[in-house]
């Protein structure tokens, strides 16, 4: 059993932002950070004060965080980014909104005193007298403070102050893991305050000191257990009156906090069991879960619901049999050919899901070099007339404006020649299709011809797969490169346009160039001849496509099946030294990396030959290294254990948050079974002859900081958690209990709940009553799991902050 919290956040937009810069606007972004760690990095919206951002992230945490912040930034070129303000939801008010948090929030004013992180480690202790009781306050260690220097570093001191008395540690300079292990007395008077109050500072020779937080201990508490000792987690200081807010603008989030406990794989195996019969059986079956499941579940999550089913079938083999009995039932339903897979049914939502958990790395392949052209060539295109701009094209020839006309024929050769080479690479790109999506759309357009087969309908199968592969995959991903990943930025207004008039044409080609399609916007007539040359193009690809036998399809899975999948792979700097002692010179070489379930390996570029860096199973850590050492705050380090058992580190550079944070959350996830996964580590580096971040001189020393191997990002390619994805179809299917026993009531006339069968191979002639009784039984492992066992994490004593 297990605790495990997510965050789903989406940005939405900001409004009515300050303006930062000489022209009256601003270049903004936003920092998204758990407990003051920097995890998720939005692309920058330029010269705007009302940015759109529409970037959604789901990420992975340990229950014990306490605040999600989101900071608004004024991108600057040649100085400081500014900031702008911020939003911040706790834990607790997230847990207070079951559907979550979704609207507009005012940003507020950063106030340098409520920015602190970090933890201090204290030991309290209480000695009888004669004549008073005195109390040792021991100040043992701090860890994680904010970096308030220029150097990346501070340089700490504590001030413990007690009934009017301060005493002050020695100060330990560019250091934010600092190291004191100094003891302070202090008198119990009859009578004196009942609180003893540690502050953190960073020490400044010219400037005042800064804060870096506090602690403030109940003695009384202290007194009755006699002694205490734990990591205390340092508090802003709100003991100042709140200033003036002024109109910093708005922004809207969309943020919901899970906590789930999930049960050992046993404990799910009849809910599985259950499912996986229903889809087995297909339409020979009773036939009754998924059509109610789709009945009883909302459109506000059906999305959601069809995601973990999806995964649930694909990690026990059977999404194309859970696909194909959506496609039957909802061909089943239908009896107009053109609205054939238009509305938001659990098989188009599953089916969503699916291409993008099986095929992202094969649109990656035929889409990534289209778009990527777009973007470097920047070309101004438009085709409707009544939107045309003459002096956005500039001048040809010896001076001379172009003329409208000249406009609409140089955007129609683009857009004629991205949309020709999207066709060529999309005909190339049969064999590059995974096979589990070619059987899929085999199945579907079988399925569709079988229940259209009028010769009038002879479109219709082609149609129905280009209304996911075109229309709902490749045309997103199109309008939105950034969404699936094509690339970091969104595209300025220019780009946005071309790509919008891109999908366009990719639609009608989708449509199979119906009338209707051209009907809509007839500005669309120049590319006419590509768009009828592609029609042709696309049905011959799908013919092709679905052309996949059963045994083709079984040796593909085998042949796939023998490599280790890839997990993640891109460029990325290795650090190397040169040399020893005073003379050693370091640097950072650029080399292609992949991440596999075996190993991480690099080559000189992607093509090459590839060597292995490190065995996955000797990885005992991924973490960030903190931005004084290297002088980047991107920088990750690998620790494993070499041939002979000794800890190892590799350096790693990457070019930006969002990239290091994805390569610390593939690299964690691959490990998260490894055996001896270290508790702590060095956010430093061993330099000289000592640790750069806690100064100990020795190089095998415990780690002056906890690992973070819990704090991960969602991505597509996640590896499977199946016991996590029944989990959540468990709590879906709990959430809706009632409805599923009224329909049970009144599709068997009230005949009471059974039970589910001894024989896993046997199907239950009752499956909605069999369901309902494993919710029930479920319900009661969960209620028998409350008493919770204490948590994996490092020991903590954070019930002692106040």
């Amino acid at each position: 059993m297990a605790k495990r919290s997510s965050l789903s956040i989406r940005i939405v937009e900001g409004k009515n932002l300050p303006a930062k810069d000489i022209t009256g606007s601003s270049d903004p972004y936003c920092i998204v950070k758990v407990d003051s760690e920097p995890i998720i990095r939005t692309a920058t919206v330029w010269k705007t004060l009302c940015p759109f951002w529409g970037e959604e992230y789901q990420v992975h945490l340990p229950p014990t965080f306490h605040a999600v912040a989101f900071y608004v930034m004024d991108e600057d070129a040649l100085s400081r980014d500014d900031v702008i303000g911020k939003v911040c939801l706790t834990r607790d008010t997230l847990a207070s909104l079951p559907k979550g948090f979704t609207g507009w929030a005012h940003l507020t004013e950063v106030d340098p005193d409520e920015e602190v992180q970090g933890e201090i480690h204290l030991r309290l202790e209480v000695l009888p007298g004669p004549p008073a009781c005195r109390l040792h306050c021991t100040v043992l260690e701090a860890r994680d403070l904010a970096p308030k220097d220029r150097n990346g570093a501070s340089d700490p001191f504590v001030r413990v102050r007690y009934n009017g008395r301060a005493q002050e540690t020695s100060v330990v300079k560019k250091s934010c893991y600092p190291r004191w292990n100094e003891t302070f007395e202090f008198e119990l008077e009859e009578g004196a305050t009942d609180l003893l109050c540690v502050e953190a500072w960073d020490w400044d020779l010219v400037s005042r000191n800064d804060f870096l937080g506090k602690v403030v201990v109940n003695v009384q508490r202290v007194r009755a257990a006699q002694q205490e000792e734990g990591w205390f987690r340092l508090q802003p200081d709100q003991s100042k009156s709140q200033r003036a807010e002024g109109n910093l603008g708005s922004l809207q989030l969309e943020v919901r906090l899970r906590d789930e406990t999930v049960l050992s794989s046993g404990c799910y195996q009849p809910l599985v069991q259950l499912l996986c019969q229903e889809v087995k059986l297909g339409t020979q079956g009773p036939g009754q879960l998924i059509p109610v499941i789709e009945e009883t579940t909302s459109t506000e999550c059906r999305q959601e619901v069809a995601t973990n089913l999806l995964k649930l079938f694909l990690g026990q083999g059977l999404a194309k049999e859970f696909l194909d009995l959506l496609f039957q039932l909802e061909l089943g339903r239908t009896s107009e050919a053109n609205t054939l897979f238009r509305s938001n049914s659990l098989a188009s939502k599953s089916m969503e899901s699916f291409l993008k958990v099986a095929g992202m790395r094969y649109l990656h392949g035929v889409l990534g070099p289209i778009i990527d052209r777009v973007f470097e060539e920047k070309k101004y295109v438009e085709l409707d007339p009544s939107k045309v701009e003459v002096k956005d094209v500039g001048c040809s020839g010896l001076h001379r404006q172009q003329s409208e006309a000249e406009v609409l024929e140089q955007s129609a050769q683009t857009l004629r020649a991205h949309l020709g080479a999207l066709l060529s690479a999309l005909c190339r790109s049969v064999r590059a299709c995974p096979a589990v999506v070619r059987a899929t759309f085999r199945q579907l357009f079988k399925r569709v011809r079988e229940r259209f087969p009028d010769t009038q309908h002879e479109n219709v199968p082609f149609i129905a797969v280009t209304s996911f592969l075109c229309l709902r995959f490749f045309s997103p991903a199109i309008m939105s490169p950034k969404l699936f990943h094509l690339r970091e930025r969104h595209a300025d207004a220019r780009t946005s346009r071309t790509l919008l008039l891109l999908a366009k044409a990719v639609q009608n080609v989708g449509n199979m160039d119906t009338p209707v399609s051209r009907a809509k916007e007839a500005w669309m007539e120049p590319l006419q001849p590509t768009v009828r040359q592609g029609v042709a193009q696309l049905k011959d690809f799908i013919t092709k496509l679905v052309d996949i036998g059963e045994k083709e399809e079984l040796d593909l899975q085998r042949s796939l099946s023998l490599q280790a999948p890839l997990v993640k792979e891109g460029p990325l700097f290795i650090h190397r030294t040169k040399g020893k002692g005073p003379l050693a010179s370091s640097s950072f070489k650029k080399l292609h990396f992949s991440l596999t379930t075996e190993a991480l390996s690099f080559a000189k570029t992607p093509g090459a030959k590839k060597s292995i860096l490190i065995k996955l199973a000797n990885i005992r850590a991924a973490e960030k290294v903190e931005e004084k050492s290297f002088g980047s705050s991107h920088v990750m380090q690998v620790i494993y254990t070499d041939d002979v058992g000794l800890l190892q580190t590799a350096y790693l550079q990457c070019k930006c948050v969002n990239e290091l944070n994805q390569w610390l959350s593939a690299l964690r996830k691959v490990i998260i079974n490894n055996a001896g996964l270290l508790a702590s580590y060095h956010p430093g580096v061993f330099r000289g002859d000592k640790w750069s971040c806690c100064h100990q001189k020795d190089r095998t020393d415990q780690g002056c900081d906890k690992t973070r191997s819990r704090v991960t990002l969602q991505e597509w390619n996640d590896p499977l958690d199946h016991d996590l994805e029944a989990q959540l179809i468990y709590r879906h299917l709990q959430s809706v209990e009632a409805t599923l026993r009224e329909k049970h009531r009144e599709l068997s006339g009230g005949t009471e709940v059974g039970t589910v069968p001894t024989n896993p191979g046997e199907a239950p002639k009752d499956p909605l009553a069999a369901l309902l009784g494993v919710l029930q039984d479920l319900r009661l492992l969960h209620s028998s799991s409350l008493p919770s066992s204490p948590s994996s994490e490092p020991h903590c004593a954070l019930d002692l902050q106040t």
